[in-house]
């Protein structure tokens, strides 16, 4: 649930057609994976695979989470 709230899209305002991705850096994997030809569901698997190693990564190094935008 929390890779596909990350990949899933956003309008900034209601009233304006842009659309922004929730989070950048794993909506641009998982467009990556698809267009590699992944399937949904194995690049939805591999995107959560992906947002474990970063968890694990901060809890590794003790620091706090950055969002890069």
């Amino acid at each position: 649930m929390a890779v596909r709230s990350g990949i899933r899209d956003c309008r900034k305002q209601k009233t304006t057609d842009e659309i922004i991705p929730r989070n950048k850096r794993l909506r641009a994997f998982y467009d990556k994976k698809r267009e590699e030809g992944k399937l949904y569901k194995v690049a939805v698997i591999a995107c959560v695979n992906k947002l474990l190693h970063w968890i694990y990564a901060i809890l590794k190094n003790r620091t706090t989470f950055q969002d890069i935008a």
